[in-house]
């Protein structure tokens, strides 16, 4: 929750190039939000002979969950094999939905891991007391920048946020290059935007095209949302909506997580392709954390320690393209494309972001959504 200075700057060229030689939810979420609940997912049995703890009577591990299905047939069937007393159950949404439900169920808690939250959603859940601190075995894997001083959250992937297009219609070069390209009038409805309020992602997005502009003068942001609603098309309900969209060429370009772009190209095969912004992205962090108060703190433990394991983390990079939080993976664990991506960071400070998102986001929504082309 540091200002991005040239510490971070310093520390990302070590990650990237000389430990992971790459540079980011995702929300996130890769297509990690707003989806229909599933409250069995973890209900797969795993088939080693031999599990490694098979004892405890069974458990009931409730996660609340940014993150894709696509995700979970990686990591759930595992941990199930690894602990087959724990039956885990997951109910999916947006970041943002997340909190606010941990936050309604403050009194008698629900959940007991929190799975994919950006770092503002997570801060403002610690600062009101919903997460339980703990120190997890890879602490000093994870760099300050991307965990809680008080060990309320960790980063788990990093999730830089890039424009998105449809590469069947438009040629790299007619993308936009840079954040303010997207105002030109050229683009005017040519622009769909995954629905802003329930979507982590795009609140961090939309909050940093205000602090870019200056946290301090908020109406220059305002003015450039403007300009941005103005030739956006539509704002869709969902992912799997966006995705629709811009398949049907009903828009052409989007702003969304580097990650969940390469899922849905390479694994999925829709005709997507991305521009990292000339000036910078800003980095979003996906994180975990243990809800306070949670009925089983002993399995959320075991699930977070078993997440960002090193086998898991090198897995993820390469199956489905998450950029580890953890500087000790190795770069032979990684794929290629990790390796020759170069990550230019926004100077964000995230603390202002956390503090000032709710505030920005709902003049957004009430001023602004809609209005841009009156």
């Amino acid at each position: 929750m540091k200002k991005t200075t040239s510490k971070l700057k310093t520390w990302m060229k070590g990650v990237f190039v000389s430990s992971l030689a790459l540079t980011v939810a995702a929300c996130g979420t890769g297509g990690q939000e707003a989806k229909p609940a599933d409250n069995n997912a973890g209900g797969q049995s795993g088939t080693a002979a031999q599990p490694a703890d098979s004892s405890g009577d069974p458990q009931r591990l409730v996660i609340y969950t940014g993150r894709d299905k696509n995700i979970f047939e990686i990591v759930l069937p595992k941990f199930k094999e690894k602990y087959p007393n724990i039956e885990v159950e997951t109910l999916e949404m947006g970041a943002q939905q997340i909190l606010e439900r941990v936050r309604a169920e403050k009194a008698n808690p629900q959940a007991d891991f929190w799975w994919g939250g950006t770092q503002s959603a997570l801060a403002t859940a610690a600062n009101e007391d919903l997460l339980e601190p703990y120190k997890p075995t890879f602490a000093d894997k994870v760099p300050d920048l991307y965990k809680d001083s008080q060990d309320r959250w960790y980063g788990e992937m990093l999730l830089p946020e890039v424009i998105m297009y449809n590469s069947q219609v438009m040629k790299p070069e007619e993308a936009p290059q840079d954040w303010d390209e997207l105002i030109d009038p050229k683009f005017k409805d040519k622009i769909v935007i995954r629905n802003v309020l329930q979507s982590g992602t795009m609140r961090t997005i939309y909050s940093a095209m205000i602090f870019r502009q200056g946290a301090d003068t908020p109406e220059k942001g305002f003015e450039w949302l403007t300009k941005l609603d103005a030739n956006t098309k539509e704002y869709t309900q969902d992912p799997t909506n966006l995705y629709l969209k811009l398949d049907r060429q009903e828009g052409v370009i989007s702003l969304w997580n580097l990650q969940d772009v390469l899922i849905q190209s390479k694994k999925n095969n829709h005709p997507y392709d991305f521009i990292y912004p000339k000036s910078g992205a800003p980095i979003l962090v996906d994180g975990v954390a243990l809800v306070k108060g949670a009925k089983n703190l002993d399995g959320a433990k075991k699930f977070m320690e078993f997440l960002m394991s090193p086998e898991i983390a090198a897995q993820l990079a390469k199956e489905r393209f998450q950029f580890p939080s953890r500087t000790d993976i190795s770069k032979d664990q990684l794929p290629d494309f990790m390796k020759n991506l170069e990550l230019k960071p926004m100077e964000i400070d995230w603390a202002v972001m956390a503090a000032k998102e709710k505030e920005w986001m709902q003049h957004w929504d009430e001023n602004i959504k809609g209005k841009g082309k009156k």
